[in-house]
């Protein structure tokens, strides 16, 4: 119970670093409070709603491990450093895959909603 405990408090740390230092958590966080309602009445299905829940939490989740990603590069060296600006790329790309996802599934559940699929 107490390493429960404390992966809790690590999580909640974690989370409030990450809202205080990076504005794309914050926004990606008041996307998730906006997906919530939307859902409801974008998606036909109580599976679709949740679908359209969980890709705006995927979204968050990989921005947080490019967040992570980041801060440990950064940490590593200051300096210019190719290899990291490629490792940094990549997470950023992650990132930018995760959101065409989100959007592809919003537009398809919408498509659904309004009878065209």
């Amino acid at each position: 119970m107490l390493r429960f405990w404390r992966a809790t408090i690590n999580t909640r740390n974690g989370l409030a670093f990450a809202i205080r230092s990076e504005a794309a958590i914050r926004e990606e966080l008041i996307a998730l409070a906006l997906a919530l309602p939307l859902a409801f009445l974008v998606g036909s299905t109580a599976m679709r709603r949740v679908e359209l829940i969980a890709v705006v939490v995927l979204v968050l989740v990989v921005e947080l491990l490019n967040t992570a990603i980041e801060k440990l590069a950064d940490r590593l060296t200051t300096e210019h450093d190719p290899q990291i600006g490629r490792v940094k790329d990549m997470g950023s790309a992650a990132v930018g895959v995760a959101l065409v996802m989100a959007g592809l599934f919003w537009l398809f559940a919408l498509a659904e909603r309004i009878g065209m699929v």
